[in-house]
């Protein structure tokens, strides 16, 4: 009987160790899948067709989430939904409101609102990537935003993105005092990450400000001088390869300003840029490009003759 009793106790050992080693297996591969997603970002920013990117991106999207299901504590993955999430938000959901504004407004409307969700889910996926390495910290942050100088230089991208993501939603939500009142934690995560790496990603910081800077009224804290001192860095970083400083600017500080001459010099300089110079930002670059098109169109609307 005894040696009945360990023969059965040595099965049922055995039977563990090879589920064991399955389940290891499993989230082994699971996590290099993730890996591989988290850095998947290149393949779309070098694309060269924006709608291919637009109808691929929500299924890249929800596969990631699908993931981070498996593996809840990914930074990788975390930080590449709120990177994902803001891009596809920006560029082929808020681009698309603006360009219906005044002949579709209830069109317009329901893709703010999208958009903005879009951010909101950005900034929560990024909130959680911060959060694994300090547990505690989106609580922290929301109670007061000088918590964001607690962050590293490991946090730079995750802030960034996050920031950027938590200041747009803000942006889309005038009719919100709740999210509007939010705009303080999302401006402390850019500040902290441009103060951690100014020049983080050939300037993308300087970018985010150039509008940040030139879209507010002086007397809401905008400052013109910061907004071009930003541009000069961006376009400096970029060796001038990159429309984004060139419609920042144009569409922020000249639109305010009242400067039609400048404005159409800084949006016709966009649509000289090369794309093909630049691979790995080519998609910007189009969608970008496509936007300053829309905008020289606009210009009669935007201008007081």
């Amino acid at each position: 009987m005894g040696t009945r009793a360990r023969g059965w106790g040595l099965a049922v050992a055995a039977t563990l160790a090879v589920a064991a080693c399955g389940c290891s297996i499993r989230q082994s591969a699971i996590g290099m899948v993730a890996d591989t997603l988290a850095g998947s970002g290149a393949a779309y920013a070098s694309d060269d067709d924006p709608e291919l990117v637009r109808e691929a991106t929500p299924f890249s999207l929800k596969l990631m989430e699908a993931l981070l299901a498996e593996t809840p504590g990914h930074r990788g993955l975390l930080t590449a939904l709120c990177r994902g999430f803001v891009q596809y938000g920006y560029a082929f959901v808020e681009l698309d409101a603006k360009a219906v504004e005044e002949t579709d407004y209830p069109r317009s409307a329901a893709l703010k609102r999208r958009a903005r969700n879009l951010y909101l889910r950005a900034r929560d996926y990024g909130l959680r990537a911060l959060e694994t390495a300090r547990p505690g910290f989106a609580a922290s942050l929301r109670s007061d935003a000088a918590a964001a100088a607690g962050l590293a230089a490991g946090d730079v991208e995750t802030a960034f993105w996050t920031g950027m993501a938590w200041c747009a939603a803000v942006t889309l939500s005038k009719d919100d005092p709740r999210l509007l009142s939010e705009l303080p934690q999302g401006e402390a995560l850019v500040r902290r990450a441009f103060a951690l790496e100014p020049d983080f990603d050939r300037g993308a910081i300087h970018q985010f400000l150039i509008t940040f800077e030139g879209a507010k009224p002086a007397v809401m804290g905008g400052s013109e001088a910061k907004a071009r001192e930003h541009f000069r860095r961006a376009v400096a970083l970029s060796e001038g390869l990159s429309a984004a400083p060139y419609v920042a600017l144009a569409e922020t500080v000249c639109v305010q300003k009242q400067d039609r001459k400048e404005f159409e010099a800084l949006l016709k300089q966009a649509l000289t840029i090369d794309v093909s110079r630049r691979p790995e930002i080519r998609l910007s670059n189009l969608v970008l490009q496509q936007r300053a098109r829309w905008l020289l169109g606009q210009a009669d609307a935007l201008f007081v003759p």
